[in-house]
């Protein structure tokens, strides 16, 4: 097997793990090109490749969120990882650990690990590395490492998120939510939410977004039922996908332009919390992106135009 064969066939592997640690497909994405530039110049390894690249992506992926924690402290309102619509890498004796790792709330608990907790804990918790491969990997003891993944487990089950276990069911539910959302139903909406539900979008200063979570099933109802609508008018449209392993949906205009990208956490069969992504620049490996400004501007006009 040559060496791009050996590249290709861990690539899904290497990007699940970066986009675990970064949260971001596009800095996923360049770390898997640059891991691959470091081994396409290394001198022949007499190991294993997996050993090889996964210390590479990782510490690439270590050095990149460094940096970027700095411009997310400084992040214009909410921050929300890029959406992920496919998992490029399946485990199916860890599919419950893959499935769980990459929903927003997750990824949302992994900032708050240290870089190096969070890639001990990605590597070891999700993807089951031995401790001496995640020692190797970031270049600690496995000692420290067993540590470090102590500390993280420790933050991360304080606020574990829990999913309804039932995929069908899930799906019926966001069924549900989708069409009530369709047909501006206020009452139909406010069945499938829970009491404290919350809507918080991520514009990045970029795109029209909410200066604050909404909370409340009776608030979040309303705005979610008025809202729709009235970008239905203009020729908004959505279609049903699955965002971060979790039901959603992407927001296209007139034009087939991607808008945002919306997910829900469902528990107890009512949706805990609905997440929009609406930043262009964390939406352009998903498609073209609309001009959220523009259509931003032709709802309010819309909604002072008699019907």
């Amino acid at each position: 097997m040559t060496r791009a064969e050996e590249f290709e066939k861990l690539r899904p592997l290497l990007f699940s793990i970066a986009y675990r640690i970064l949260g971001g497909v596009g800095e996923a994405e360049d770390a898997v090109q640059e891991t691959w530039l470091r081994y396409e110049a290394s001198p022949p390894q007499p190991g294993s490749a997996k050993a090889f690249l996964s210390t590479t992506i990782t510490r690439i992926s270590i050095d990149v969120l460094r940096s970027a924690r700095v411009r997310r402290e400084e992040y214009a309102g909410p921050w929300l990882p890029e959406p992920l619509l496919t998992d490029p890498y399946a485990d199916p004796e860890r599919s419950a650990e893959l499935a769980d790792s990459v929903s927003m709330a997750a990824l949302l608990l992994l900032e708050r690990l240290s870089p190096l907790e969070r890639a001990v804990f990605v590597l070891r918790e999700v993807f089951g590395f031995g401790f001496d491969e995640v020692a190797s990997a970031v270049g600690r003891s496995e000692a420290a490492c067993r540590q470090l993944a102590v500390r993280a487990r420790r933050h991360m089950a304080a606020g574990r998120p829990r999913f309804d276990a039932d995929r069908r069911e899930r799906e019926e539910l966001a069924e549900r939510f989708f069409d009530a959302l369709r047909e501006g139903d206020i009452e139909g909406l406010r069945e499938l939410l829970a009491a404290d539900v919350s809507v918080v979008g991520d514009g990045g200063g970029k795109a029209p977004q909410l200066t604050r979570a909404v909370i409340g099933a009776a608030k979040v109802a309303r705005l979610l039922a008025h809202a729709f609508p009235r970008m239905a008018r203009i020729g908004l449209t959505f279609e049903r996908h699955e965002v971060n392993g979790q039901p959603g949906a992407i927001f296209r205009d007139r034009d087939g332009k991607v808008l945002y990208a919306m997910a829900l956490d469902v528990l107890d069969g009512r949706i805990q919390t609905i997440r929009s992504v609406i930043n262009p620049d964390k939406l352009r490996h998903v498609g073209p992106v609309a001009d959220a400004w523009a259509i931003d501007r032709e709802v309010r006009q819309a909604r002072r135009s008699p019907e």
